[in-house]
């Protein structure tokens, strides 16, 4: 029996391809700063959008929820995140960025945005914003939240995202580990 052959490409895996040449392209520039993608992801998140909740993380970052408990914590260790419980839900955290990742930020940002004129350059203005297009049509076609359009990083010492995107203005601080009280 011949094998079974399919009409379609494996856009899958097109597109794992396509993500690593892309990362292939920044993965030096974290590498450098000493971050990994994950924790650059979360502090991109945070920088645009303010305090999240993990599961926002999760959804905004692509990263699994058994995985994202260990991340916050490296995270927090090394002070590039603060979490907070909630007052009104002891249950749930908000994740928020730090001095010190804003400052990761303005030290990163940079290079990437020259990493990206390089993409532009060698790909075009205009074959960059097709696939941009192609995949907000693709993610909203297939029902997934579509990427953000207009990507504002705040990385002055209190984002104004902050206030937009948290659920709640009260948070009690979260304890830690000992049992004392977080620093503010």
């Amino acid at each position: 029996m011949p094998p079974a052959t399919s009409r379609h490409r494996n856009l899958p895996q097109l597109m794992l391809q396509s993500r690593e040449a892309l990362m292939a392209q920044f993965r030096p520039i974290l590498h450098t700063h000493g971050v990994t993608e994950q924790q650059w992801r979360i502090v991109r998140a945070l920088l645009m959008h303010g305090a999240l909740e993990p599961r926002q993380l999760c959804e905004r970052c692509q990263i699994s929820s058994p995985s994202i408990v260990g991340v916050l914590q490296r995270m927090e260790e090394a002070g590039l995140v603060e979490r907070e419980r909630m007052a009104e839900d002891q249950r749930r955290v908000l994740v928020s960025a730090t001095a010190r990742s804003r400052q990761l930020g303005r030290r990163m940002i940079p290079a990437i945005e020259e990493r990206y004129a390089a993409i532009e350059q060698r790909v075009g203005v205009q074959t960059l914003r097709q696939a941009y297009d192609v995949l907000d049509a693709l993610l909203a076609a297939l029902g997934h939240t579509q990427a953000d359009a207009a990507e504002v990083l705040a990385l002055e010492d209190e984002p104004v995202a902050a206030v937009r995107a948290a659920p709640t203005a009260r948070v009690a601080p979260r304890r830690a580990a000992r049992g004392s009280p977080r620093k503010a």
